[in-house]
């Protein structure tokens, strides 16, 4: 197994790509602490991966606070002594809209969970690595960090400065044998799927947008579960800073 005796922390946990990210490392020899907002859902991906025969606990919290982030990471060396791995998946958007017609409190949101929260992570898990004398942080990113769609500018604005913050983490904690990586999923099947739409799942309007992915489908958790654990993974020892796009060919 790829993760054999690895913890692994996983934000925005309970869904979607978090959740397919938590199952994968589970079956690869990973303990799991599955965070999430959302208490059933989160509670629920634990249950599944203890249910399978993995090792999981969740725990509710905010990204965006730092109590709440410091409140993870004591649970996490409660049950499981370390976090070698860090995946900073949590994520919100706004509706698809002119940029003039996102209110304030949405555009505080959206940089408070997907931006703010990689500097509270940070501050809370990565003294641990370098005591550790290693480790690997995933940031989700997107492909509207480095393609943007219209309509979605403040949600793109605050994945290309998770793409920057990679880049520059890594750099920067290099020295201390952490690895700092991202994705950049391309519009996937998960519940932001319709805000990214900016209206609902129809089939006209999914084919509005599949036609700019040359392979010609959205992209599914597994998709980027399978990524993230070679990215993760021994196997991408040599790798740090690299922003892999997981995006049927949408950037190009």
């Amino acid at each position: 197994m790829k993760l054999a005796g690895k913890v692994a922390l996983v934000t925005g946990a309970g869904s979607g790509f978090g959740e397919g990210m938590a199952k994968l490392f589970a079956e690869e020899g990973a303990g799991i602490v599955v965070n999430d907002v959302n208490a059933a859902g989160g509670g629920r991906v634990a249950e599944e991966i203890q249910k399978a025969g993995g090792a999981a606990i969740f725990v509710k919290a905010d990204v965006s606070r730092g109590d709440e982030v410091a409140a993870v990471t004591r649970a996490a060396l409660d049950r499981f002594g370390t976090v070698d791995i860090l995946i900073n998946n949590a994520g919100v958007t706004h509706a698809n809209q002119p940029l003039t017609e996102v209110d304030e409190e949405t555009f505080d949101r959206i940089f408070a969970v997907n931006v703010k929260s990689i500097y509270l992570t940070a501050r809370a898990i990565v003294p641990l690595m370098q005591k550790a004398s290693g480790g690997v942080i995933l940031n989700v990113a997107s492909t509207a960090g480095v393609r943007p769609r219209p309509g979605l500018t403040w949600y793109n604005g605050s994945k290309g400065a998770t793409i920057t913050f990679t880049r520059s983490m890594a750099v920067e904690l290099a020295p201390d044998k952490i690895r700092v990586v991202a994705i950049n999923p391309v519009m996937g099947e998960t519940g932001l799927l319709t805000q990214f739409m900016g209206g609902p799942d129809t089939p006209g309007r999914r084919a509005k947008f599949v036609a700019t992915i040359p392979l010609g489908r959205l992209s599914t958790p597994a998709d980027i579960a399978k990524a993230a654990l070679f990215l993760v993974s021994d196997e991408a020892a040599f790798l740090t800073g690299v922003c892999v796009e997981v995006d049927g060919g949408r950037c190009i």
